[in-house]
């Protein structure tokens, strides 16, 4: 039995005893039976009352139940609704109270996560509206009447936070571009002149619109400054190159050059216009030291003209450089030639060192073969014969290198620039090949003269006889060497070194009978014996068809004096009248 039951059938109970002690009490006070049914009817209308009165406040409180019931379920599929949400369901099974008090409950958290996203809307709105203004963009679009669903307000809070983070960027970006912006001001001598220019330096950083126009409108001001302070440096450093060129020109002492404001680091505006009254000071020292200047700008376009390789008739071209009248305007055309030099020589700098680095080689190559003409080589010791030898091959090789490299850069080039490259007035390729058949020219040239010679010399020889020559000193290798005796065409001759032979032949005087005797070519028995370091190297054929003219005159005659009868006791030779190179040396050496 459950509570409400046995509660029940106390009260029940309690009735009943109340009515019998009722029924007793007015027993003994002897109250009559009519007035006892009255009381009674009295007893059980009141008892009836009050519970009539309490079945009313419970029936009253059901009804209070299912209004609150179906409020709750109403305002429940509000609050759904604008918090896009799904339906609530409720227990099938639970009673009045028990659905009432959940609906209740549900009612007051859907109600206080309405309050709390409207909250949290109206304070992103707040911060939107801050950025928006610092920024100068449009706020967020988002209906305000409107409970925002959690979607909405996670997008409203990251279009906040991006918003932030573009104000931090923007705002380190006006800092920093503030500061630089002030420094090239205070360089230039720059006062702010207008109101953006006014708001960027004198202005809060707070008050600042950091909007994407005033952002703009300062990277521009800041490049602006930029290009000023630039074209500050570069105007100084051109008036600090005129002021050196001008120095240079005009002689100037190197106290007065310390004096100058061209020491002046930086390029303020003070600092330009220091640069500006030094460089008119000199230009009047120009104007008045005309002769000397545009002589030496001649000297300067000069050294232009041989670096760019210019031929005489293109230096002629410039006829002022011949003018003798020392003007103003002869100065300016002087200035304008060089200028223009000046820039051919660098926009082309790369090719004509490239042809500067082929004339020195080639120059280098000249004199080596001058050298070969040179008798005196002969007498050098330690190699240097074979050292020049390895040098003009290496040259040759370089020279090779250097033309083919050249003309592959001389091609390219007259396709970019639809012209010519001139080297002294010629092309390129016709200058090389005219330097090859002036040298070839000038070898034969001292060919027929060597041969010209040889061939009066033997002439001279064969009527007169040779002049005794004091030999040569030569370094004696090793003192300990003892002495040999070598004959050569049936003649001793005394040698203190291995290379008395040598010294012998070129230069020394052989000493011979005063007998008559046939020429070597007609002994057998008598012939110079060949040393044995010669014999062991046989002369190359490249070096007899060299020296096949030398060769031919040796065999026919003696090499020492040994001619006719009639010929003088004491003859010689030197190192000219035999071999005028090294391959000839060698050649004869061998044989």
């Amino acid at each position: 039995m459950r509570k409400s039951e046995v509660l029940a059938a106390e009260a029940a109970s309690c009735l009943n005893r109340a009515m019998a002690a009722l029924r007793d009490i007015w027993e003994e006070i002897g109250i009559p039976e009519e007035q006892r049914l009255e009381r009674t009817d009295v007893v059980k209308q009141h008892i009836k009352s009050l519970l009539d009165m309490m079945v009313a406040e419970e029936e009253s409180l059901k009804e209070r139940l299912l209004k609150s019931i179906a409020l709750c379920r109403k305002e429940l599929d509000t609050l759904c609704s604008e918090l896009q949400l799904g339906p609530f369901e409720t227990e099938e099974k639970s009673t009045i109270l028990q659905m009432e008090k959940n609906l209740r409950m549900r009612v007051e958290e859907l109600q206080k996560q309405k309050q709390d996203r409207k909250q949290e809307l109206k304070a992103l709105q707040e911060q939107d509206q801050d950025l928006c203004d610092i920024l100068c963009t449009a706020l967020f679009s988002i209906d305000s009447g409107a409970v925002p669903s959690l979607e909405d307000l996670d997008c409203y809070r990251r279009h906040v936070a991006s918003l932030n983070t573009l104000k931090e960027q923007r705002r380190e970006e006006f800092v920093s571009n503030k500061r630089q912006i002030i420094l090239l001001m205070e360089e230039l001598d720059h006062t702010p002149d207008t109101s953006f220019e006014r708001d960027v330096v004198c202005e809060s950083e707070e008050l600042f619109c950091l909007s994407e126009d005033n952002i703009m409108a300062l990277q521009n001001l800041l490049q602006q400054l930029e290009a000023r302070r630039a074209l500050n440096e570069a105007v100084c450093a051109e008036l600090r190159a005129r002021i050196v060129a001008l120095w240079e020109r005009l002689q100037i002492p190197q106290e007065e050059r310390e004096a100058s404001a061209v020491h002046v680091v930086g390029s303020r505006a003070k600092t330009r216009r220091a640069l500006q009254l030094e460089v008119d000071h000199l230009e009047e020292l120009k104007l008045q030291n005309m002769k000397s200047v545009i002589q030496a700008i001649r000297q300067e376009l000069t050294e232009y003209w041989d670096k760019c390789f210019y031929s005489q008739e293109q230096r002629e071209g410039f006829s002022p450089f011949y003018d003798e009248d020392y003007t103003e305007t002869l100065l300016e055309l002087h200035d304008a030639e060089v200028g223009k030099m000046k820039s051919h020589y660098e926009t082309h700098k790369d090719l004509f060192e490239a042809v500067q680095k082929w004339e020195e080689n080639w120059k280098l190559f000249l004199e080596l073969e001058r050298k070969t003409t040179d008798p005196s080589r002969f007498t050098n010791r330690g190699g240097n014969l074979l050292k020049e030898e390895k040098q003009r091959a290496k040259l040759q090789k370089t020279l090779s290198r250097l033309q083919e490299e050249l003309e592959r850069k001389v091609q390219a080039w007259e396709q970019e620039f639809k012209r010519a490259f001139l080297v002294k007035g010629q092309q390129f390729m016709e200058y090389v090949s005219e330097q090859w058949q002036l040298y070839h020219l000038e070898k034969e040239k001292e060919k027929q003269e060597r041969h010209l010679k040889k061939s009066r010399q033997i002439e001279t020889e064969m009527l007169y006889g040779s002049t005794p020559r004091t030999p040569i000193k030569r370094r004696v290798l090793s003192p300990h060497t003892p002495a040999k005796v070598r004959k050569f065409h049936g003649t001793s001759i005394a040698s203190t070194t291995p290379n008395s032979t040598v010294r012998s032949v070129f230069g020394g005087t052989i000493s011979h009978s005063p007998t008559s005797r046939l020429p070597p070519s007609g002994k057998k028995a008598g012939q110079a014996r060949i040393p044995t370091r010669a014999a062991a190297k046989p002369p190359r054929p490249r070096l007899r068809q060299w020296n096949k003219e030398n060769v031919s005159q040796l065999d026919g005659t003696t090499l020492s004096g040994g001619c006719t009868p009639t010929a003088p006791a004491q003859r010689n030779h030197s190192v000219s009248s035999v071999a005028s190179t090294y391959s000839e040396f060698a050649v004869i050496h061998l044989f």
